[in-house]
């Protein structure tokens, strides 16, 4: 697995990962709907915090998903990002959450992530958000 990466290769490959945690927090709360899709794979899925079960698969409906969302002021504080690299074009991350509304208690959870490396560089090939309270 990771082992047979050199430890320069395997630091890249988690810090591109981590910076697209903080590229999917940063484009979500500008709205930048068009961008937070294009951080997925054309095939990758995602399942919001509030409904971990329901997966939306797809860029394309990805992006719709996120389109169909009333509009909302909000601020994703993503931290503790943990990256473990499984090879050279695969890898895992989990990170806390906490969300700012505006409406309400802030909400704090975990993103589970599957990242995989394309032509253009890496992406989500999965997202899963869970909510711990």
């Amino acid at each position: 697995m990771s082992g047979t990466l050199s430890p320069d290769t395997i630091r890249a490959i988690e810090h591109d990962c981590a910076k697209l945690v903080a590229r999917y927090a940063n484009r979500n709360d500008a709205a930048d709907w068009v961008a937070v899709a294009a951080l997925y794979a054309p095939d990758g899925r995602m399942a919001r915090p509030t409904a971990p079960d329901d997966w939306i698969a797809g860029r394309e409906a990805i992006l719709a998903a996120f389109k169909a969302r009333p509009p909302r002021v909000t601020r994703h504080i993503c931290s503790n990002v943990e990256i473990t690299v499984v090879d050279a074009d695969t890898a895992l991350g989990e990170s806390a959450m906490l969300l700012f509304t505006g409406e309400g208690a802030p909400k704090v959870g975990s993103f589970h992530d599957r990242f995989v490396r394309l032509p253009d560089g890496w992406h989500f090939a999965e997202r899963r958000g869970l909510l711990t309270f």
